[in-house]
């Protein structure tokens, strides 16, 4: 089993409401999993848990065995560096490295940097002749493929994206998830993929929709 979620909690600080109330999910190698529900509903919250960008208040997140609510926040690091790939709905890149630095930037990172497989996911997310700007020179489309490329680019176990079309046409979103899907089958990693999306839910081979923190 690449991830074990199990009676999670959480609530922020400052609020007496909890985002999630114990919720469990499970996801084998290679499977896709949609997570959909409205706004406030946990989903991001949910998935930042399971990427080990925050901790949980009670409950068990096990990637590959390893039990993320057990970790520090280096090893937590660590854990995302080699393993676990986010993919993130406000981008993230770095304004001071170009694309092609951007697109290797998670790569270099885990210890797996192939610039021949740079040069394809660019190609793929038609990236090609953007290679050489910043960030501030794309549009939110454009910015989004090279987070996009980012994350894949560095072959996680796990991918977690937040909305990944959000900012794309509904052409560019198919391809994306054309390339999302690839993956998955190429390299035998999981996805979980926030969406509101029904049509792109619909690609994902389960869902989870979340209401008020719990699975309805």
């Amino acid at each position: 089993m690449l991830l074990h979620v199990q009676d999670l909690r959480k609530t922020y600080p400052g609020s007496e409401t909890e985002v999630l109330r114990g919720v469990s999910l499970t996801l084998a190698a290679g499977e896709t999993l949609a997570l959909t529900g409205e706004s406030g509903s946990g989903k991001s919250t949910l998935l930042h848990l399971i990427g080990g960008l925050d901790r949980a208040d009670a409950g068990i997140v096990a990637v590959e065995g390893t039990d993320l609510t057990a970790l520090g926040d280096a090893e937590r690091a660590a854990l995302r560096r080699g393993t676990v790939g986010v993919i993130f709905q406000q981008f993230n890149l770095i304004p001071s490295l170009t694309v092609a630095a951007n697109i290797a930037f998670q790569a270099r990172l885990a210890g797996r940097h192939e610039p021949k497989r740079d040069r394809g996911l660019a190609e793929r997310l038609g990236l090609t002749d953007h290679l050489a700007k910043y960030p501030e020179q794309l549009s939110g489309g454009q910015q989004q493929r090279v987070a996009i490329a980012r994350t894949l680019a560095a072959l996680p176990r796990l991918v977690l994206a937040d909305e990944p079309t959000g900012n794309l046409d509904e052409a560019t979103a198919d391809r994306v998830m054309d390339l999302l899907c690839e993956l998955v089958a190429e390299t035998g990693a999981g996805l979980i993929l926030c969406t509101h999306s029904e049509r792109i839910a619909g690609r994902m081979g389960r869902r989870l929709h979340l209401r008020a923190g719990v699975v309805s």
